[in-house]
């Protein structure tokens, strides 16, 4: 039940606790919140409560902007009104298409940075976000009965920090930056696998959380699907290298609980960004991540990412990605790499996606 002194935040008041309880029913959970149950919020604290990522918010849309919609845990994309009132995750966010955002240090006005339900205080974004954020006002921080905020981290996996047993053979898919068909490519990756009769697993290990990767990935058939929120992150942005690796593992260990036969990951963003840059040049990556397909917009993309993953002893099996629809870039990437290229009807067939596998676990074998 919601706290009886829940304020009603309009005029400063406390309001009446049924009120708070018919107010949280009304509004719209994103996506980001789909671990936490609803049964755990039993407070809304208004002052003196700096936020912190992955902390949970109440808030009013005042401007609706860039995103229109938000993303439901069901999959359903709500549009969104002046004064619809939803339930977000404050969070980070680094995206060169879309935004750069970061946790603002007060329960100020800030914005809506990721259509998944993620709050943040836009720094700058895309000349192409033309009608700029939408606008929110919080209204307060979730909490639990003890007054603590609810945040993401409390309703995780069981976080891992060693791998035990044996891991199925591990295809990494990497790009060289947002929108480059990175998880286009691991999808029908999965596709060609799963009409092998491959019982595939796949995770999103760093990226914003928003739902449109998982729902693919699971309408191509891979099970479990899982990514860094389930880890307890709302993004991976500014979030410290040992975190992420132990997200990393963690989330290849409950693959490899669940007994999938393959492991197909995605790594967000473009190999220089920090966190993905960092992650991939790390240890523990390169210890169970046996192939990578990397996905580019075009060839000098591909050529360069290709450079850069051999630069640091990282097998690439293939390139794939937005560059593949066009033929001279396919030439062109072929020519200057030596790389096989793959487009997505081409990773759809089980053939070829059993080819690719078999290359990855030959890789595993000689290692």
């Amino acid at each position: 039940m919601i706290d009886a002194n829940l304020p009603t935040f309009g005029n400063g008041k406390r309001g009446q606790g049924q009120n708070g309880v018919a107010r949280l029913r009304r509004a719209a959970w994103a996506f980001t919140t789909r671990r936490v149950p609803r049964g755990a919020v039993s407070k809304i604290l208004r002052n003196g409560n700096a936020p912190n990522a992955g902390d949970l918010l109440l808030a009013r849309v005042d401007e609706v902007g860039y995103h229109t919609g938000l993303q439901l845990p069901d999959g359903r994309r709500k549009h969104l009104f002046v004064g619809d009132e939803i339930v977000v995750t404050y969070g980070n966010r680094y995206a060169p298409s879309q935004f750069e955002a970061v946790v603002p240090k007060t329960l100020g006005p800030c914005e809506l940075v990721a259509s998944g339900g993620v709050a943040g205080k836009a720094l700058s974004w895309h000349a192409k976000v033309s009608k700029g954020p939408t606008r929110i006002t919080p209204l307060g921080l979730l909490a639990d009965a003890a007054g603590e905020p609810v945040n993401l981290r409390d309703y995780a996996l069981h976080p891992v920090d060693r791998l035990q047993g044996q891991c199925p053979a591990t295809v990494a898919v990497v790009g060289t930056a947002m929108d480059s068909g990175k998880t286009q490519t691991a999808a029908y990756l999965v596709k060609g696998l799963t009409l092998a009769g491959v019982k595939v697993g796949y995770a999103k290990v760093t990226g914003t959380g928003a739902g449109g990767d998982t729902w693919l990935l699971k309408d191509a058939g891979a099970s479990p699907v899982l990514d860094f929120t389930d880890a307890g992150l709302v993004s991976t942005y500014l979030v410290p290298p040992a975190e992420i690796e132990r997200v990393f593992v963690t989330l290849l260990a409950h693959l490899i609980k669940a007994g999938v036969d393959a492991i197909v990951l995605e790594v967000a963003d473009g190999i220089l960004q920090v966190e993905t840059s960092a992650l991939l040049a790390s240890t523990v990556f390169k210890d169970f991540v046996v192939g990578v397909l990397f996905a580019a917009s075009d060839s000098m993309g591909a050529v360069a990412g290709a450079r850069w993953l051999n630069d640091h002893d990282l097998p690439v099996v293939g390139l794939s990605g937005v560059m593949t629809a066009s033929p001279l870039q396919r030439q062109e990437s072929s020519k200057a790499t030596g790389l096989p290229i793959f487009s997505r009807q081409e990773l759809a067939r089980p053939r070829t996606a059993m080819r690719i596998l078999g290359g990855v676990e030959e890789q595993a074998l000689e290692g």
